[in-house]
Parts: C-alpha cells; structure tokens; sequence
C-alpha cells in the first residue's frame, strides 16, 4: 500500500497545511479518504486526477472532511473530463446519501450523482462490520467523535493501515488500531489546550500503546499546534516510530518478507 497526504490540516485555512484528504493506493484500486475544501486540486499537485478514485470514502461529514465531494459530484459532469470507464463509488456512514441531498437541494442537478457512473454506499454506524473495496479489506468501526464517524482498517497483502479520522481517546480506537502495522491518527490540539472529540499528542501516544501498533502517523495538526512539543509527549507514552505528517508525504507499506 502506498499512502499520499494530501492534506494534514484541519477546517481553519492554512498556508501550510491542506484540509484532511489521504489517498491510499493498494494495487490497482485508488481510494480518497475524506475531501476537504481543495482536496481535488491536491490531489492533481500530486500527480493523480480525480479519474483515478475509484472509492471515495468519509469518516464523518464535518465540512473540513467533506468539502470537497459536492465539487467532485460536478466535477464527473463534465465532458469529456470524467472519462472513468467503470463507476466509482462514494461511501460513507449512514446518512451520506442525506448529505448529498441537502447539496442538491442547493445545487440541483449539477451534483447529482450520475447514474451507472458513480454509485453511493453507506455502512452501519455504531458498530464493527467488514466490507471489500475490490482488493481491499475493509473493516470500519465507531470513533468518538461525531455520532456517525467512522474509523477504517485496511488490510492488503498482508499489511494493515488503519485511517481513524477524526476522534477522542476512548477504546473504539485502540480496538480498531490493533496490532496494525501503521495507524494515521489526529494530534489535533498540544497538551494544556484539549477539546473534546479530539487528541492531544498524549492521548495518541497511550492509544498507540495500548493498541500495540507498529508505527503511528499523527495529521489533523490545528494552528495551536504549532511552536508547541508534541514529540515529547507522544515519546513518553509511545516508543515505536512516529511520524508527524506534512501535506504530500508519501509512505509505503511493503508485504512482509515471506
């Protein structure tokens, strides 16, 4: 798998920092995790177009996560810019398909999805269920965050990511992160300025500890994080690798040697 930040910020603009989006690329199925506002054009800096996605999945519908889709669901109107031969799907937590109503209720048909051409899925919020976005495994499971959010493990070839988007410390994240080779967590806020639904780089580091994970990635940073020590904290309750992402990190997890 091959993971592309594209951007590692939050809802505040900023210079430096994209709104939350992540591609992963396992084989030749492309996925966006969450879009926010100019995610699509990240995504083009990045070498890739929205032709590529096959999956666009959300983890929660707070504008800064989703942006983005209503510009994609106009995007894949125009012609002959949407040329994908074979339909792509948007998925999300119970209550996408209302999201998207409510956009075309201000958009009319501009951001209808096309029909045979892009498809939308749920899946269950509140509970654990696995799911296959082609070659890949998908198991979903609540975060404290938003009544609907979702986190998402991914496993291919061996290897497991686990995307928790938006969350609290609680245990739905240390059950969801398990033993896997990297999780991409939030370190939204520094130690002394919590906010509920949120990590401190403390609360991230416990979690990855009492997960056992093998390397944490830490994305969603808020402007009051910076000038502060987040690594200092994060180390004194973690000991594996850590990784404070930056907008068009690539990283790679290779299948184990056999």
């Amino acid at each position: 798998m091959e993971l592309t930040f594209l951007g590692t910020g939050c809802g505040v603009p900023d210079a430096r920092r994209g709104s939350p989006a992540l591609v992963i690329r396992a084989g030749k199925t492309t996925v966006l995790v969450d879009a926010g506002p100019g995610a699509l054009r990240q995504l083009a800096a990045a070498g890739l177009t929205y032709n590529d996605l096959d999956f666009l999945l959300f983890t929660h519908f707070h504008p800064d996560h989703t942006g983005d889709l209503p510009a994609y669901l106009f995007a894949t109107r125009y012609w002959p810019g949407f040329t994908r031969l074979k339909p792509s799907r948007i998925v999300g937590p119970q209550g996408l398909s209302t999201l998207i109503g409510h956009f075309k209720s201000a958009w009319s048909r501009w951001v209808d999805p096309l029909a045979d051409r892009v498809f939308v899925e749920e899946w269950p919020m509140g509970v654990r269920s696995v799911h296959a976005l082609e070659n890949l495994q998908v198991e979903s499971g609540p975060m404290h965050h938003n009544p609907e959010s979702l986190g998402y493990r991914f496993t291919f070839e061996g290897r497991s990511l686990v995307v928790t988007g938006d969350t609290d410390y609680g245990p739905n994240l240390a059950a969801l992160a398990q033993g896997a080779d990297l999780v991409v967590t939030e370190c939204s806020f520094p130690e002394g300025r919590k906010r509920e639904g949120h990590l401190t780089p403390r609360e991230a580091g416990r979690a990855a500890r009492e997960a056992g994970v093998n390397h944490l990635v830490l994305t969603h940073f808020y402007p009051e994080t910076q000038g502060h020590d987040l690594m200092g904290p994060l180390m004194e309750e973690y000991g594996g690798p850590i990784t404070l992402a930056e907008d068009f990190l690539k990283m790679r997890l290779e299948p184990p040697v056999k």
